[in-house]
């Protein structure tokens, strides 16, 4: 996927029930750090390195990044995840 917006990452985190202290622990970077990269308004701002790590973070959380492709881009919980959880629970 292309680097995700600062938007996704914040509305990602939020979709997972996560804070930005909880984020930021979860993926090894600061909570400045991960203010910052909510705060872009384009690409999050941010290492390359730290980016991906707050991604891999969310994503095994349950969260989906989904790439802008006309509709725009946005992000979604896959369908064995739960909401509120901050992490993956089966629907089972």
């Amino acid at each position: 996927m292309d680097k995700p917006t600062g938007r996704q990452i914040a509305a990602a985190r939020t979709l997972v029930g996560m804070t930005q202290p909880d984020l930021a622990e979860r993926s090894k970077v600061s909570v400045p750090t991960v203010k910052r990269m909510e705060a872009s308004a384009g690409p999050a701002l941010g290492m390359a390195n730290n980016v991906e790590a707050v991604c891999r973070a969310l994503e095994s959380a349950g969260v989906e990044f989904i790439p802008e492709n006309g509709g725009g881009a946005g992000v979604r919980l896959r369908s064995n995840a739960r909401a509120g959880t901050g992490g993956i629970v089966g629907n089972g």
